[in-house]
């Protein structure tokens, strides 16, 4: 065989390696600190037993692109329970994943979702919001049509099904809902809420903070609606470091009139991962 047909091979054999060459996943992780399940430091459970110690302690997220989908989990501190009967491995938890694909400042959402009494500093605007819940995808999809804004709804994704497993809920959506980009670049804030399947009339799936603490209601915030409904979140870095639990408190202040209008709302920030 001829050298020249012999570099023709190689040549081929090198471009067909190349091909078949496993696209490498673009990711980010963050972990957060154990026993700041708190709010902005005050916040306690609601009394009922289903309600476990650490049930709402956020430790960890990921996200991960492979190929056309995207995995997600977060991290809790307490062995997972379905105490309601969701069929999806939890009952208790909800989570709000927004991210800031863009990183451009202002551009984006800077008004929370209903139900969570935040808004997002401008340079940490949101394009896409993933929501985790073990309610079925139809009653998540029927509550964000009837209480979300048009424009907002589309930056919403739910997944088909989320799983809870040990410590972690997990959910696999389409990388293309996410829109172009990598994934370690981008900007997260992971809001630890309460799945309630019977909100007030402008909620989204989310549950009340209550002054005092009830049997489904979360205590040491005010009966009003001006405290922010965010019982752990991202802060910092996102590192799990324990100054970050002050991180949580201080983004998380907030201020109320008389009246339990708002007077001054929690703002919040975005983590990114730390090269």
């Amino acid at each position: 065989m001829t050298r020249k047909r012999w570099a023709t091979i190689a040549t081929a054999i090198l471009a067909g390696a190349l091909l078949a060459a496993p696209v490498v996943a673009q990711e980010a992780s963050f972990k957060d600190p154990t026993g700041d399940d708190n709010g902005p430091g005050s916040y306690t459970y609601p009394t009922d037993a289903v309600y476990k110690a650490g049930s709402f302690d956020l430790t960890g997220f990921r996200i991960k692109e492979r190929g056309k989908k995207a995995d997600v989990a977060v991290d809790v501190n307490s062995t997972l329970e379905d105490p309601w009967k969701m069929g999806n491995g939890f009952s208790v938890q909800m989570i709000f994943v927004f991210i800031d694909t863009d990183g451009k400042e202002g551009n984006g959402f800077t008004d929370g979702l209903p139900g969570l009494n935040v808004k997002f500093a401008p340079a940490g605007a949101w394009d896409k919001c993933i929501i985790l819940s073990p309610q079925p995808q139809g009653r998540v999809r029927s509550e964000i049509e009837a209480k979300v804004s048009a424009d907002m709804r589309k930056a919403i994704i739910v997944p088909v099904k989320v799983k809870g497993a040990g410590r972690t809920l997990s959910a696999t959506i389409d990388a293309a809902d996410l829109g172009e980009g990598d994934p370690s670049t981008w900007g997260y804030q992971v809001l630890m809420q309460s799945n309630e399947g019977f909100p007030d009339k402008t909620d989204l799936l989310t549950r009340k903070v209550n002054e005092y603490e009830g049997q489904h209601r979360f205590g040491g915030g005010n009966d009003g609606d001006c405290d922010p409904h965010v019982v752990d979140c991202l802060a910092g870095d996102g590192l799990g470091d324990k100054a970050e639990i002050e991180a949580q408190h201080a983004m998380l202040a907030h201020e109320c009139n008389d009246d339990g209008t708002s007077k001054k709302m929690a703002e919040l920030t975005m983590a990114h991962v730390k090269k």
